[in-house]
């Protein structure tokens, strides 16, 4: 049974939230992607709901959250801030953060930087900002692969996104040779339909205010980034599982990445796409479960 509720934050932002099983439970977060929110965890919270309290927000700028209008208010900083502040909300303490996507660029810095709110960390298919940061300098494939993102800062992204009943965003769910997934029923697509024509200018922030994103003719500015240790090294157990099938984000951005990450255990999933949460929402569960219970 998936409850809904909001959350006020001390900082004045509110998030919807989606949430199952008891409230005394050990706490685990899930945090979404774009262009998602947090209706994408409802299967995988139910299959986890025996054992602990699991609760998946709408993150700043989506579906029933608050979504200050400034490019500046995604930035980083804020958007980690919810988080800490959600799950102090929430008790104080998480037993893990789970994300996916734009949730997991979130959680990184979050484990990295705020490690005393969780215990553990689950990556689901998004990259670590160093790993990340160093294929967007010196790797033509995921600099290819990651080329939308600079569609997605353009102006008029939001119009164009939006043309003809979002065309141009259900063809992300399509794989490669334009199949659309069965998973994508009538009833997702309406969940989806119902969340982007709530706005699409702020989940677009997101990358608005990212630096990570792939360099192009009129911005170098990537190339000069760097990323101080403090800022990126993560000390706590960590899973990540990569659906090797992922188009957008490849799985070179996994070499190297104990460096960064030494407590780690990763699980591939070959023959899986960037949409494995919906594709394969038992096994997921049953990972998470396993990982925790150690």
């Amino acid at each position: 049974m998936i409850e809904t509720f909001d959350v006020e934050l001390p900082h004045g932002i509110r998030l919807g939230c989606r949430a199952a099983g008891r409230a005394q439970a050990p706490l685990l977060v899930f945090l979404h992607g774009f262009p998602e929110a947090a209706f994408v965890w409802d299967d995988i919270i139910v299959r986890l709901a025996g054992h602990f309290r699991c609760v998946a927000p709408n993150l700043r700028g989506y579906s029933y959250s608050s979504a200050p209008p400034e490019t500046e208010a995604y930035r980083p900083k804020h958007l980690v801030h919810d988080v800490e502040a959600l799950i102090g909300a929430l008790g104080g303490h998480a037993r893990a953060v789970v994300a996916h996507d734009w949730g997991g660029a979130l959680a990184w810095n979050l484990a990295a930087q705020r490690p005393h709110c969780l215990e553990r960390l689950v990556i689901v298919n998004s990259p670590h900002p160093a790993t990340f940061l160093r294929e967007l300098q010196h790797n033509p494939a995921q600099q290819a692969a990651s080329a939308y993102m600079n569609f997605l800062i353009r102006p008029d992204a939001a119009r164009l996104l939006g043309e003809n009943d979002f065309a141009r965003l259900w063809r992300f769910f399509e794989s490669a040779n334009g199949e659309v997934p069965t998973w994508l029923d009538d009833v997702t697509r309406e969940q989806f339909r119902d969340i982007w024509l709530r706005g699409l200018e702020a989940p677009l922030n997101y990358y608005r205010a990212s630096p990570l994103r792939p360099p192009s003719a009129r911005d170098q500015s990537l190339m000069a980034l760097q990323l101080p240790a403090d800022s990126v090294n993560v000390t706590l157990p960590t899973l990540v599982i990569w659906a090797e099938a992922d188009h957008a984000l490849l799985p070179c951005l996994l070499d190297g990445l104990q460096a960064y990450v030494p407590d780690m255990r990763i699980e591939r999933l070959p023959g899986a796409s960037h949409w494995v949460i919906h594709e394969e929402p038992a096994r997921l569960a049953e990972s998470i479960a396993a990982f925790l219970s150690v």
